[in-house]
This record gives C-alpha cells, sequence and structure tokens, in this order.
C-alpha cells in the first residue's frame, strides 16, 4: 500500500524540483524512455532525468494496441521480448500500480504449405532459446480458439505466455518505479535545444531552465527525427498511419470460458485478440494501401500533436476485414464501437535504432520503434546496461543505429517504410531481399556494367553481386527454404574460382584510413594482434572490456604510422564510432578518415591469377618477393592501386583497392588479360562456400559481442603476450584460466535438398546442446557444411551429433578443419615436402 501513499505524492514532488546537473538525460516519455529511466535508476545512476514535452505516453504510447509476444525471426531480439514479458509478469506487484497484462498465449496461422515450412525454420531456432514455442495440429488450434472457420488452417504456432498489456498502465507502472528509485520525471518540459561542449558534456535547454548532461537519448518517438535536427542528424524515420478497429459485445466471445489466445492471420495480413467481451483487430495494408504522413516529413511535426489521432479510413482495411471475417465468423455480426488511427514510426527495415550514435559524443538513441509495448522492456534494461557497463550486454548489430549513413536519404526512407509495412506478415526468408528504395547512391562503378548479368544484394546501401546467371538459366528472384534457383550457378563460380580465376566486386567494404604521431599506440590499444610491420597486412579483432569480439578487420601498415583498415560493409560505422571513441576518450594524436565512398575494391583469385595481374604490371608478383599479406602500391596497367595479396576466398588472390572512379576502366582491363585463363565473374554466395571450406570465420555469425574470441577459435590472432594492454586483455586472461565451456566447430552434414543458414539447433542424446552460426553447401565433398557451438565435450573430430533443418534432424560429424587447405598452406606443404625429397 504505501507505495501508492507515496506515487500519489510524487509527481507533485517530482513536478517542481529542477537540476543543473544529470548523468543522462532521456528525452521523451513514452513507454521506451520511461522503462529506460526505470532501469538505469534502478541499477543505481544517480541523476537520471527524463524531460517529457507534454506528457507521459503521448505520441505512438498512448493509442498502442498492447500486444506482447515471445516470437521473433531475429535471434538475439528474442531476448528484448523476453526480458520484456518477464519485466511486465512483476511489475504490478514490484510499484503497485495495475497494469492490465492479460496472457492468453498467441497462435500464428499458417493456410499455405510454404507458411508451414516457415514455422519450422523458426522452430529449428528456438531450441536453444528460454521461450517456449510449439507447432501446433488443427484440433489444437481449435480447441484453444474456437471461433474459428478452419477450413483453410493446415497448422500453427503456438507461443504461450503471449498476450497483450494496456500502454497506458505499463507506462505509469514504469514512471512509478522510476521515481521511487529516485530518477526524476519532468513534464511538460519541451527540449528547445541541444548544445554539445568540448568536454564531451551536453547543455540540454528547455523553457524550465537549462541542465548540463553527461550523456542525451533520444527516446522521443515520431518526434525523434526534430530532436536529431538539433544535433545535426538526418534519422532516417517515418510515421506511418496504422488503423485497429474495435467491437462491441459479441455473445460468443461473452460465453467463452477463457479469454482467446491472440491471433496473427499472417495470409490475410491482421492480429485479432479479445478486448473485454469484444474483438480487437489490426491489419497491416499492402504498400500502396497504407498511408505515410508524407506532410511530417517535409513539414515536421504539427507542434500540438500528442494525444490526437488520424481520421480513420475503413475502405483501405476493407480486404482485411473481409479476411478476418472468413477466419472469424462471429465477426461478420459484430458493431464496429471504435476505430484507432494514430501514427507509429518506421525505420526503412521496420527495426528500431538503439544505441549510440556514430559522429557526435555522448549521443544515444532509443528510436524507430514500430512494436515500442512489446521492446520497451527489454530495451530499458539492455540500453541500461551497455550504458553502465561501456558494452552491449548480447550483440544487437541489427538494431545499431550506424547500419544507416548519408546514403539514407528521405526517399529512400519512404520507399522502405512503405515496403516494410506492407511486408509486415511476409514469409520471413533465409537470404531475403527486398527491392523499394534501390540502387541508392551508394553503388560502385560496376554496377551498371554488372547489374544485367546477375543478381544483386543489398549492403549497407550498397549493390553486390549474389551470384550470375548465364544464357538461358531462370533469373528470377526466387527465395525458398530449399535449395533454389542459384545452387548450380553458384556452383559454376565455385568451381571457376577453384580452378581458374574469377573476379569479385568488393567496394562495399568498409575502408578508414588512420596516420598521426599516436596511430600506432591507439592501434596497439584496440587491437588484440600485434601491429603489422610497414608493407604488411594482418587480420585483428576489436574486442569489448569483458573479451567480447566487437569487430574484425584487416589492418595495412602503408607507410610509417599510416594505416588502411578494412571491415564488412554492414559493420563501417559501428567500427568507425568505436575506433573514434577510444582515440577521443584516450587523448590520442591521430587523424581518422572514412575513406569507404571513395575507394572501389576488386577482388581476384584462383590459381591463374597472378598469370592474369602479371601481364598488367611491372611489378614482380611472384611468391617470394609479393608474399601472402603483403601490400604495396602499384600501376595495373595505368590505374594506381592499392594490391594486398589476401582472399577471403582462401585461394591465391589479390584484393585491388583504387578510386571509385577508376572501377570500370579497372575491371574491363583485367576482364581482357584474363581470356586466356577463361576469366569469369563470381559473387557472395561463391564467396561464402569457399570461406566455409577454409574455415574461414566471419563477424556477425562466428563471432561478435556474444562470442569471445578463444571460443571462436581465433587464438592465432589474439597476441596475450604483446606489451601493450588491450582492450579485453585482462578479461580474456580470466576467460582462458577458467577454461572454456564451449567451442566453435566445424560440421559436414549430409541432407536432401536444404543446407544449414546459421542458428539452427544441434541435437545430441535428444536434447539441444548448441547452435550453428553458418553454413552452406560444400561444393568440394558434396554434402551441406557448417560451423556450429557445441559444448567442449562434443567438440572432439569425428564426434556425431545432429542438425535440425525444416523438422528434420540430419547426422552430422565434426571434421578435422579446414575441409580445404588453403593456397598459401598447400604452398608451404609443396616446398616442405620437396625439400624432404632432396
Amino acid at each position: 500500500m504505501h507505495f501508492l501513499i507515496r506515487e500519489e505524492n510524487a509527481p507533485l514532488s517530482a513536478e517542481t524540483r529542477w537540476k543543473d546537473r544529470a548523468e543522462t538525460v532521456i528525452i521523451g516519455g513514452g513507454c521506451i524512455g520511461v522503462s529506460l529511466a526505470y532501469h538505469l535508476a534502478k541499477a543505481g545512476m544517480k541523476d537520471v532525468v527524463l524531460l517529457e514535452k507534454s506528457e507521459l505516453t503521448a505520441g505512438s504510447t498512448w493509442h498502442a494496441a498492447g500486444l506482447t509476444t515471445y516470437f521473433h525471426p531475429g535471434i538475439n531480439l528474442k531476448k528484448i521480448h523476453y526480458a520484456s514479458i518477464k519485466l511486465y509478469e512483476k511489475l504490478e506487484e514490484e510499484t503497485g500500480q495495475v497494469v492490465g497484462f492479460h496472457q492468453p498465449g498467441s497462435i500464428r496461422i499458417a493456410t499455405t504449405p510454404v507458411r508451414v515450412d516457415e514455422f519450422k525454420y523458426q522452430m529449428t531456432r528456438t531450441g536453444w532459446h528460454a521461450t517456449e514455442q510449439y507447432i501446433i495440429e488443427p484440433e489444437k488450434i481449435q480447441e484453444m480458439f474456437p471461433l474459428l472457420n478452419m477450413n483453410k488452417i493446415l497448422a500453427g504456432l503456438y507461443n504461450p505466455g503471449d498476450g497483450h498489456i494496456d500502454p497506458y498502465s505499463l507506462t505509469m507502472a514504469l514512471a512509478a518505479g522510476a521515481r521511487k528509485y529516485g530518477a526524476l520525471l519532468k513534464y511538460p518540459a519541451p527540449v528547445t535545444s541541444l548544445i554539445p561542449r568540448s568536454d564531451g558534456t551536453w547543455d540540454v535547454e528547455t523553457p524550465q531552465g537549462s541542465m548540463r548532461a553527461n550523456r542525451i537519448v533520444n527516446a522521443a518517438g515520431f518526434w525523434a527525427r526534430e530532436v536529431g535536427k538539433m544535433v545535426g542528424l538526418e534519422h532516417p524515420l517515418i510515421p506511418v498511419q496504422h488503423q485497429y478497429v474495435v467491437t462491441s459485445t459479441i455473445p460468443e466471445v461473452k460465453a467463452l470460458k477463457r479469454e482467446l489466445p491472440v491471433l496473427r492471420d499472417l495470409e490475410g495480413s491482421y492480429y485479432l485478440r479479445q478486448e473485454r467481451d469484444g474483438l480487437l483487430f489490426g491489419p497491416y495494408e499492402s504498400q500502396e494501401k497504407m498511408k505515410v504522413q508524407d506532410s511530417w516529413v517535409t513539414n515536421g511535426v504539427p507542434p500540438g500533436f500528442g494525444k490526437e489521432l488520424f481520421e480513420s479510413d475503413l475502405d483501405r482495411i476493407m480486404e482485411h476485414v473481409e479476411a478476418a471475417m472468413e477466419m472469424v465468423p462471429v465477426l461478420k455480426k459484430a458493431d464496429i464501437i471504435n476505430i484507432v488511427n494514430g501514427p507509429i514510426t518506421y525505420s526503412p527495415d521496420i527495426l528500431p535504432m538503439v544505441g549510440p550514435h556514430q559522429g557526435v559524443r555522448n549521443y544515444w538513441v532509443a528510436i524507430g520503434f514500430g512494436y515500442g509495448i512489446i521492446h520497451a522492456g527489454g530495451v530499458g534494461k539492455y540500453l541500461s546496461d551497455w550504458i553502465l557497463h561501456g558494452e552491449p550486454p548480447f550483440d544487437l548489430i541489427e538494431l545499431d543505429p550506424n547500419r544507416y549513413g548519408k546514403w539514407t536519404t528521405t526517399q529512400y526512407t519512404e520507399a522502405k517504410a512503405r515496403e516494410s509495412y506492407g511486408f509486415n506478415n511476409i514469409v520471413g526468408y533465409p537470404k531475403e531481399e527486398r527491392f523499394a528504395g534501390r540502387p541508392t547512391q551508394r553503388v560502385s562503378g560496376l554496377y551498371k556494367i554488372l547489374e544485367s548479368k546477375c543478381s544483386m544484394g543489398f549492403h549497407a546501401g550498397w549493390e553486390q553481386p549474389h551470384w550470375f546467371y548465364k544464357p538461358g538459366q531462370d533469373t528470377r528472384y526466387r527465395p525458398s527454404f530449399r535449395r533454389t534457383n542459384w545452387f548450380e550457378p553458384v556452383g559454376s563460380e565455385y568451381k571457376q574460382v577453384m580452378q581458374s580465376v574469377g573476379v569479385i566486386d568488393l567496394s562495399p567494404f568498409g575502408k578508414f584510413n588512420i596516420k598521426g604521431q599516436d596511430s600506432v599506440r591507439l592501434l596497439d590499444h584496440l587491437f588484440a594482434n600485434v601491429i603489422p610491420k610497414v608493407g604488411f597486412t594482418n587480420i585483428s579483432h576489436m574486442l569489448t572490456p569483458k573479451g567480447r569480439v566487437y569487430a574484425e578487420l584487416t589492418v595495412s601498415h602503408q607507410t610509417p604510422g599510416e594505416f588502411l583498415l578494412i571491415t564488412g560493409s554492414g559493420s563501417e560505422l559501428h567500427d568507425l564510432r568505436w575506433i573514434e571513441e577510444e582515440a577521443v576518450n584516450g587523448g590520442y594524436d591521430v587523424e581518422i578518415k572514412n575513406i569507404t565512398d571513395e575507394l572501389g575494391v576488386l577482388g581476384i583469385a584462383g590459381p591463374h591469377a597472378r598469370k592474369v595481374l602479371q601481364k598488367l604490371t611491372s611489378e614482380d608478383l611472384s611468391d617470394d618477393v609479393f608474399k601472402f599479406l603483403q601490400t604495396k602500391s602499384l600501376m595495373v596497367s595505368n590505374i594506381p592501386v592499392t594490391a594486398i595479396r589476401i582472399s577471403y576466398t582462401g585461394e591465391l588472390g589479390w584484393e585491388l583497392y583504387h578510386r571509385r572512379e577508376d572501377s570500370v576502366a579497372l575491371y574491363d582491363i583485367i576482364m581482357n588479360a584474363g581470356q586466356e585463363e577463361g576469366i569469369d565473374n563470381f559473387g557472395t554466395y561463391a564467396m561464402n562456400a569457399l570461406r566455409l571450406e577454409k574455415a574461414f570465420r566471419a563477424w556477425g555469425s562466428e563471432m561478435n559481442c556474444d562470442t569471445n574470441p578463444l571460443e571462436a577459435g581465433l587464438d592465432y590472432f589474439i597476441k596475450l603476450n604483446k606489451p601493450a594492454d588491450f582492450i579485453g586483455k585482462q578479461a580474456l586472461k580470466q576467460i582462458k584460466a577458467k577454461g572454456l565451456k564451449r567451442r566453435l566447430v566445424c560440421l559436414t552434414l549430409a541432407t536432401d535438398d536444404v543446407d544449414p543458414e546459421g542458428n539452427e539447433s544441434i541435437w545430441y542424446d535428444g536434447k539441444v546442446v548448441g547452435n550453428t552460426t553458418s553454413g552452406s553447401y560444400s561444393y568440394s565433398v558434396q554434402k551441406s557444411l557448417a560451423f556450429a557451438y557445441v559444448p567442449v565435450e562434443l567438440s572432439k573430430v569425428g564426434q556425431q551429433v545432429e542438425v535440425e533443418l525444416l523438422g528434420t534432424n540430419y547426422p552430422a560429424t565434426v571434421i578435422q578443419e579446414p575441409l580445404v587447405l588453403t593456397e598459401p598452406a598447400r604452398n608451404r606443404l609443396r616446398k616442405k615436402n620437396g625439400k624432404d625429397k632432396i
């Protein structure tokens, strides 16, 4: 009871106080901002201040449908959902505030065979999670939801513990908790300007006065763009109109003994749940029919908009209403008592942006939530852990705000938000491509030449060839859970690189130039590997303080103290932010330049790679003179390139870095020179098959902020005995002393027409014991190949386990890695055997 008494007084005392200093200022009083305030204060942070422009829940929170589900196709986003639901279950008890949490479970409905495949695909990713999830038969569905028309239903994906919560009550309970632990929630207190100071702190100005903050967090919902503009950023967010309909009492619903589970009819593209004795129904219209609030994008959100709604438009959702009436016939007789049409903020890919932002110090975001209610609890916990401990508790690169860059225009954002909203319930295939808003301005010089010859993939704004087609082949985009039309062409490209010579466009790589008098010292502090000598390249890892793998880069020492750093396209600004932050915090005298868009990159690989390139340069490319992992500046024909002898294929090869405007000329010269050798293109699918056979790890799959480099088998690149105290060194020593619990292994498995993709469950003795991280078909042994984490005791060569793919467990064997030796290893072996004979 005493909570309630304190709570009644708290808002008044909270309203009158003001602080001049704050550790963290959160801007926005929706469920996300309030959850972060609650978590930071509960974890012991003093001086947490939340500023809300009008009142708590104004914006998208108050009118949300309030759905909560454990389900998510993203592996770690499941953890966010899980944390939210576990918090909501105990929030009422903790704060004394009723939250209106219902947990009748939820069922996703499959009415097509491909949807059943999708459920099986999702189930194989569930075994190694805490989340309960089951595929259920039509009989069970009918028993749980007796009002359904069962004609078309083939199966259901059932999550017990799912349900819905009252968004207003939830936010008020989090606010009560935040105040209880000492946070100040101030409203109405609109932020009028944000002024960065040279020491990294901020002056936050409001009509009530100004406040100095060590960090600010933008959690401003559909106002987030306005807040971003105050610090010079254009956040790619678009408000879309989402409608849901509430019916009056339906006698058949009222007569039920227990609450209906939440229903998601994926083909009909709507959700449906019980609301008191009626039903609440919310559809996602197609991209042609759905409505984007364009005027807000061009002119900003109307100043007074807070708890208003848009005009409803039943015509727009009629086809979904009809689908729902066919699926749940009692709807036909129901009266509509309320239509809610309110703004939800969408990012281009529907996922929120969560974390620190590159290019602005101590500015964090928690914005772009299309599903804020289910994300609020988990994201508040995740962000507070990150803020307090200096690294994220687990890897959520897919929510990194830095996945977008200057290429993300308003037109792109709008096209994507439309597509993402319309595709809300589309089948989620592996290797999925979405085509709206493409290409962006970020095309390599080769895009025009290659686009008609290949299937392009989208990587951080870039178009990059996935696979090439030959005359007569099926060129359509045909996603599938099984082997599809790219399977044979990729096999040909694989053979091309193994037997002859292939060329690949690698321009999307992130590329940084670092120089200055402290450059060596900075890199020695950032990387667990030693710094390469001038003229050489190595593979190096940046670790977090807890010894997790934050990033993998290749580091080339070009001239004394000047370095070229290369990372994957998806981690360009993710890595740059980390490097810049360490440079500033440590006071290093360095100059860091992002040159990603200035340089094109061509990879050439295969046994004839040297023969082709040697025709074009006077530089001696022989093995003794241009060694593996050397880097040199040279002329290819008349084009200046930085050539690094390295290839992610594991075959003889070079990466050629050059001015982007030279890409076409360089490509033409190389292709002409290689006619005799039968030179041809290859794409990233073939490269993936090649790197897996060579047991090359990939960042984001085999290693990330969920893994340490020792369990990932990266010991070779980690120099614990180097003098510099690199980030994560002490933690890694402790991890090593304690011993590992799991290891990354290489598996071969005999399947039929399906290959591992990553994140599938590994079974042993009837139990799930681990997970795959990536996989493909091995064209050399003609079996499937996968990397997987298994307990140390199951990691020996020859160990038998099972891999679950689409509902079937296939036998798999731990093999000696690599399956195929790399070209440098084969070379060393040849020389050694030759010498022995002599």
